[in-house]
């Protein structure tokens, strides 16, 4: 019979799965604005311990809003993160940093994201909550990728995308 894991249970869970291996990941804000996003978007970055989390562009929320607090449970001590005006200053960031520039947006020339040739060291970069990726955010990107959808919508929110980019780039650092 089933039940659910004890706390000790759990811990020893987490421990034995931050063992695996992983490359290093970071995200990319461009122009997200709503709390709620940017708050549930911090919470699966510290799940999966995401490096660094870059929020860049006119009207973009932070982390320590109290309504993304709130919808992260206060997790963004668990994430370093940084503000950016403008969204070149948090592209230059992240290249500086080594990472690989990987576009989540239905655009063309993108690829099914289980087919995106991604390196060890990748930044997810995903957009605005109607408008996407600025054009400057294409244009920076190594790769862009999107995710398959087989229903009748067009498009995932945001911090759901999100979270189906980074599950799959520690996926496959798992499965390696």
């Amino acid at each position: 019979m089933s039940r659910n894991l004890s706390p000790t249970d759990l811990k020893r869970l987490h421990r034995e799965w931050r063992h695996k291996p992983h490359g290093r990941l970071a995200l990319l804000l461009d122009g997200v604005q709503q709390p709620y996003n940017v708050g549930a978007i911090v919470r699966t970055a510290a799940a999966e311990r995401v490096a660094h989390l870059w929020i860049a562009g006119a009207g973009a929320v932070p982390p320590s809003h109290p309504t993304s607090r709130k919808v992260s449970l206060g997790t963004e001590r668990y994430v370093e993160w940084s503000m950016h005006e403008r969204v070149e200053a948090a592209l230059d960031a992240a290249k500086d940093g080594g990472y690989q520039l990987v576009g989540l947006e239905l655009a063309e020339g993108a690829v099914p994201l289980p087919d995106a040739l991604l390196d060890e060291q990748v930044c997810l970069v995903v957009g605005h909550e109607d408008r996407g990726l600025s054009s400057i955010a294409l244009a920076a990107c190594d790769v862009l990728a999107f995710v398959p959808q087989l229903g009748k919508v067009g498009s995932l929110n945001v911090a759901h995308a999100a979270a189906i980019g980074i599950y799959e780039v520690r996926r496959r650092g798992w499965a390696s």
